[in-house]
Protein backbone atom coordinates (compact mmCIF):
# COMPACT_ATOMS: atom_id res chain seq x y z
CA UNK A 1 0.00 0.00 0.00
CA UNK A 2 1.26 3.33 -0.54
CA UNK A 3 0.20 6.29 0.77
CA UNK A 4 1.26 10.03 0.59
CA UNK A 5 0.18 13.34 -0.17
CA UNK A 6 0.49 13.88 -3.28
CA UNK A 7 -2.15 16.02 -5.67
CA UNK A 8 -1.29 13.94 -8.96
CA UNK A 9 0.73 11.40 -10.31
CA UNK A 10 4.34 13.06 -10.54
CA UNK A 11 4.60 11.48 -14.22
CA UNK A 12 1.16 13.01 -15.35
CA UNK A 13 0.12 9.51 -16.79
CA UNK A 14 -3.46 10.00 -15.85
CA UNK A 15 -5.18 13.59 -17.16
CA UNK A 16 -7.97 13.19 -15.46
CA UNK A 17 -8.58 12.49 -11.31
CA UNK A 18 -6.52 10.05 -10.08
CA UNK A 19 -8.35 7.18 -8.34
CA UNK A 20 -7.01 4.60 -5.81
CA UNK A 21 -5.22 1.49 -7.45
CA UNK A 22 -5.37 -1.98 -7.58
CA UNK A 23 -3.09 -4.18 -8.45
CA UNK A 24 -3.34 -8.22 -8.54
CA UNK A 25 -0.83 -10.22 -10.92
CA UNK A 26 -2.39 -12.23 -14.04
CA UNK A 27 -3.98 -15.16 -13.23
CA UNK A 28 -2.09 -18.31 -13.06
CA UNK A 29 -2.46 -21.53 -11.59
CA UNK A 30 -3.50 -22.11 -8.10
CA UNK A 31 -3.03 -25.74 -5.90
CA UNK A 32 -6.10 -27.26 -6.13
CA UNK A 33 -6.37 -28.05 -2.33
CA UNK A 34 -6.40 -24.60 -1.13
CA UNK A 35 -9.19 -23.28 -3.70
CA UNK A 36 -11.35 -26.53 -2.50
CA UNK A 37 -10.60 -24.90 1.11
CA UNK A 38 -10.32 -21.50 0.38
CA UNK A 39 -12.65 -20.26 3.06
CA UNK A 40 -12.57 -22.48 5.56
CA UNK A 41 -8.71 -21.95 5.40
CA UNK A 42 -9.46 -17.70 5.35
CA UNK A 43 -11.49 -18.21 8.62
CA UNK A 44 -9.62 -16.65 10.87
CA UNK A 45 -9.00 -13.70 8.46
CA UNK A 46 -12.63 -13.27 8.31
CA UNK A 47 -12.70 -12.84 12.13
CA UNK A 48 -10.10 -10.05 11.47
CA UNK A 49 -11.78 -8.61 8.95
CA UNK A 50 -14.66 -8.03 11.31
CA UNK A 51 -13.10 -7.16 14.09
CA UNK A 52 -10.74 -4.31 12.25
CA UNK A 53 -14.44 -3.34 10.58
CA UNK A 54 -16.08 -2.82 13.57
CA UNK A 55 -13.53 -0.31 15.16
CA UNK A 56 -12.71 1.40 11.56
CA UNK A 57 -16.63 2.55 11.52
CA UNK A 58 -15.87 4.62 15.11
CA UNK A 59 -12.28 5.60 13.46
CA UNK A 60 -14.35 6.93 10.51
CA UNK A 61 -16.34 8.84 12.55
CA UNK A 62 -13.92 10.72 14.70
CA UNK A 63 -11.87 11.32 10.94
CA UNK A 64 -15.45 12.80 9.73
CA UNK A 65 -15.45 15.36 12.02
CA UNK A 66 -11.56 16.30 11.97
CA UNK A 67 -11.89 16.57 7.93
CA UNK A 68 -14.50 18.80 8.58
CA UNK A 69 -12.27 21.24 10.64
CA UNK A 70 -8.78 20.46 9.03
CA UNK A 71 -10.03 19.87 5.27
CA UNK A 72 -8.32 16.25 5.11
CA UNK A 73 -7.69 13.29 7.36
CA UNK A 74 -5.16 13.51 10.47
CA UNK A 75 -2.10 11.23 9.04
CA UNK A 76 -2.88 9.26 12.08
CA UNK A 77 -6.42 8.25 11.15
CA UNK A 78 -5.78 8.01 7.10
CA UNK A 79 -2.92 5.47 7.99
CA UNK A 80 -5.21 3.51 9.85
CA UNK A 81 -7.84 3.52 7.96
CA UNK A 82 -5.37 3.20 4.59
CA UNK A 83 -4.13 0.11 6.54
CA UNK A 84 -7.53 -1.68 7.26
CA UNK A 85 -8.90 -1.35 3.64
CA UNK A 86 -5.70 -2.63 2.15
CA UNK A 87 -5.71 -5.89 4.45
CA UNK A 88 -9.42 -6.25 3.75
CA UNK A 89 -8.69 -5.80 -0.19
CA UNK A 90 -5.94 -8.61 0.43
CA UNK A 91 -8.55 -10.63 1.93
CA UNK A 92 -10.75 -10.43 -0.45
CA UNK A 93 -8.41 -11.29 -3.28
CA UNK A 94 -7.57 -14.32 -2.11
CA UNK A 95 -11.43 -15.47 -1.05
CA UNK A 96 -12.50 -14.35 -4.44
CA UNK A 97 -9.63 -16.81 -6.01
CA UNK A 98 -7.68 -14.22 -7.42
CA UNK A 99 -4.16 -15.30 -5.90
CA UNK A 100 -3.48 -18.68 -4.02
CA UNK A 101 -0.87 -16.83 -1.72
CA UNK A 102 -2.31 -16.76 1.60
CA UNK A 103 -2.76 -13.59 2.93
CA UNK A 104 -0.39 -11.79 6.12
CA UNK A 105 -1.89 -10.95 9.63
CA UNK A 106 -0.39 -7.54 8.49
CA UNK A 107 -2.01 -4.03 7.37
CA UNK A 108 1.18 -3.84 4.82
CA UNK A 109 3.51 -6.47 3.25
CA UNK A 110 5.35 -5.22 0.16
CA UNK A 111 5.80 -8.85 -0.58
CA UNK A 112 2.23 -9.98 -1.24
CA UNK A 113 1.11 -9.63 -4.84
CA UNK A 114 -2.16 -8.19 -3.81
CA UNK A 115 -1.61 -4.24 -3.46
CA UNK A 116 -3.55 -0.88 -3.12
CA UNK A 117 -2.17 2.40 -3.76
CA UNK A 118 -3.57 5.55 -2.05
CA UNK A 119 -2.72 9.30 -3.03
CA UNK A 120 -4.19 11.36 -0.35
CA UNK A 121 -5.40 14.51 -1.15
CA UNK A 122 -7.12 17.61 0.40
CA UNK A 123 -10.96 17.33 0.69
CA UNK A 124 -13.73 19.51 -0.10
CA UNK A 125 -15.66 19.82 3.73
CA UNK A 126 -18.62 20.31 1.35
CA UNK A 127 -18.33 17.12 0.14
CA UNK A 128 -16.81 15.55 3.31
CA UNK A 129 -20.46 16.52 4.49
CA UNK A 130 -22.80 15.09 2.56
CA UNK A 131 -20.52 12.12 1.87
CA UNK A 132 -23.01 9.61 3.23
CA UNK A 133 -25.82 11.15 0.55
CA UNK A 134 -23.01 11.34 -2.13
CA UNK A 135 -21.67 7.52 -1.79
CA UNK A 136 -25.52 6.51 -2.52
CA UNK A 137 -25.64 5.24 -6.27
CA UNK A 138 -22.25 4.00 -5.74
CA UNK A 139 -23.10 1.72 -2.78
CA UNK A 140 -25.91 0.49 -5.07
CA UNK A 141 -23.92 -0.37 -7.91
CA UNK A 142 -21.81 -2.24 -5.35
CA UNK A 143 -24.17 -4.01 -3.77
CA UNK A 144 -25.72 -5.28 -6.87
CA UNK A 145 -22.81 -6.54 -8.23
CA UNK A 146 -21.17 -8.09 -5.08
CA UNK A 147 -24.60 -10.14 -3.91
CA UNK A 148 -24.65 -11.14 -7.70
CA UNK A 149 -21.13 -12.01 -7.79
CA UNK A 150 -22.16 -14.01 -4.58
CA UNK A 151 -24.84 -15.90 -6.33
CA UNK A 152 -22.91 -17.56 -8.64
CA UNK A 153 -19.42 -18.06 -7.05
CA UNK A 154 -20.16 -21.28 -6.65
CA UNK A 155 -19.63 -21.95 -10.37
CA UNK A 156 -15.98 -20.51 -10.34
CA UNK A 157 -15.40 -22.36 -7.15
CA UNK A 158 -16.06 -25.70 -9.30
CA UNK A 159 -14.01 -24.18 -11.95
CA UNK A 160 -11.08 -23.39 -9.70
CA UNK A 161 -10.93 -26.61 -8.55
CA UNK A 162 -11.30 -28.36 -12.22
CA UNK A 163 -9.13 -25.82 -14.13
CA UNK A 164 -6.13 -25.03 -11.15
CA UNK A 165 -7.07 -21.62 -12.30
CA UNK A 166 -9.88 -18.91 -13.11
CA UNK A 167 -10.47 -18.18 -16.58
CA UNK A 168 -9.50 -14.68 -17.71
CA UNK A 169 -13.07 -13.48 -17.99
CA UNK A 170 -13.67 -14.57 -14.62
CA UNK A 171 -10.62 -13.01 -13.33
CA UNK A 172 -11.01 -9.73 -14.66
CA UNK A 173 -14.81 -9.08 -13.92
CA UNK A 174 -14.15 -10.35 -10.76
CA UNK A 175 -11.29 -7.87 -10.02
CA UNK A 176 -13.24 -5.35 -11.23
CA UNK A 177 -16.66 -5.81 -8.80
CA UNK A 178 -13.08 -5.75 -5.78
CA UNK A 179 -11.15 -3.11 -6.79
CA UNK A 180 -14.89 -0.55 -7.72
CA UNK A 181 -15.34 -1.97 -3.36
CA UNK A 182 -11.98 -1.08 -2.80
CA UNK A 183 -12.78 2.51 -4.45
CA UNK A 184 -15.70 2.94 -2.78
CA UNK A 185 -14.43 1.57 0.87
CA UNK A 186 -11.74 4.69 0.21
CA UNK A 187 -14.33 7.25 -0.63
CA UNK A 188 -16.33 6.22 2.70
CA UNK A 189 -13.26 5.90 4.76
CA UNK A 190 -12.01 9.97 3.33
CA UNK A 191 -8.92 8.24 2.02
CA UNK A 192 -9.92 9.98 -1.37
CA UNK A 193 -12.36 12.55 -2.33
CA UNK A 194 -12.32 11.10 -6.19
CA UNK A 195 -15.83 9.47 -6.67
CA UNK A 196 -15.62 5.60 -7.45
CA UNK A 197 -15.78 4.68 -10.83
CA UNK A 198 -14.64 1.62 -12.87
CA UNK A 199 -17.18 -0.95 -12.61
CA UNK A 200 -16.86 -1.94 -16.31
CA UNK A 201 -13.08 -1.43 -16.45
CA UNK A 202 -10.31 1.04 -17.60
CA UNK A 203 -10.16 1.87 -21.29
CA UNK A 204 -7.56 -0.19 -23.49
CA UNK A 205 -4.45 2.86 -23.90
CA UNK A 206 -0.56 3.33 -24.24
CA UNK A 207 -0.51 2.35 -20.30
CA UNK A 208 -1.55 -1.14 -20.99
CA UNK A 209 2.40 -2.16 -22.62
CA UNK A 210 3.72 -1.37 -19.69
CA UNK A 211 1.22 -1.74 -17.00
CA UNK A 212 2.75 -2.74 -13.18
CA UNK A 213 0.16 -5.58 -12.39
CA UNK A 214 -2.85 -7.28 -14.57
CA UNK A 215 -5.43 -4.77 -12.73
CA UNK A 216 -3.54 -1.20 -13.28
CA UNK A 217 -5.01 -0.84 -16.19
CA UNK A 218 -8.06 -3.41 -15.81
CA UNK A 219 -9.13 -3.76 -19.41
CA UNK A 220 -12.25 -6.33 -19.95
CA UNK A 221 -12.95 -8.78 -23.14
CA UNK A 222 -15.97 -8.57 -24.03
CA UNK A 223 -17.03 -11.98 -21.70
CA UNK A 224 -15.64 -10.19 -18.51
CA UNK A 225 -18.05 -7.06 -19.25
CA UNK A 226 -21.06 -9.27 -19.96
CA UNK A 227 -20.29 -11.34 -16.66
CA UNK A 228 -20.18 -7.84 -14.54
CA UNK A 229 -23.83 -7.17 -16.01
CA UNK A 230 -24.93 -10.23 -15.00
CA UNK A 231 -23.72 -9.71 -11.95
CA UNK A 232 -25.48 -6.38 -11.60
CA UNK A 233 -28.59 -8.32 -13.24
CA UNK A 234 -28.22 -10.77 -10.34
CA UNK A 235 -28.24 -8.51 -7.19
CA UNK A 236 -30.78 -6.60 -8.82
CA UNK A 237 -33.22 -9.61 -9.12
CA UNK A 238 -32.44 -10.93 -5.91
CA UNK A 239 -33.26 -7.37 -4.26
CA UNK A 240 -36.48 -7.32 -6.12
CA UNK A 241 -37.29 -11.03 -4.91
CA UNK A 242 -36.36 -10.69 -1.36
CA UNK A 243 -39.34 -7.51 -1.35
CA UNK A 244 -41.90 -9.66 -2.60
CA UNK A 245 -44.91 -10.15 -0.59
CA UNK A 246 -45.21 -13.83 0.55
CA UNK A 247 -49.72 -14.21 1.00
CA UNK A 248 -50.01 -17.09 3.69
CA UNK A 249 -53.77 -18.35 2.99
CA UNK A 250 -53.84 -20.07 6.32
CA UNK A 251 -53.48 -16.87 8.36
CA UNK A 252 -55.35 -14.73 5.46
CA UNK A 253 -52.44 -12.40 6.28
CA UNK A 254 -49.57 -10.68 4.17
CA UNK A 255 -46.62 -11.21 5.42
CA UNK A 256 -43.08 -9.71 3.59
CA UNK A 257 -40.17 -12.43 3.84
CA UNK A 258 -37.06 -10.80 2.99
CA UNK A 259 -34.10 -12.71 2.10
CA UNK A 260 -31.27 -12.02 3.74
CA UNK A 261 -28.57 -10.16 1.91
CA UNK A 262 -25.43 -11.91 0.87
CA UNK A 263 -22.31 -11.21 3.14
CA UNK A 264 -20.17 -8.78 1.36
CA UNK A 265 -17.01 -9.31 1.15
Amino acid sequence: MTTGWEPRPPDGRDSGEWRPALDVPAPAQQRRWTVLLRWLLLLPQFIAVFVLSFVSFFVAIVGWFAALVLGRLPDGIADFLGGVLAYQTRVSASAALLVDRYPPFAFDDPEYPVQIELRRTPLNRLAVFFRLILVIPAAIISGLAVSGWFAICWVFWLIGIILGRLPDPVFGATAAVLRYRMRLAAYMYLLTPVYPKGILGDEAGPAALQAPSATRPLVLGTGAKVLVWVFLALGLAGQLTSGMVDYDTDDADYKYAPVVPADRW
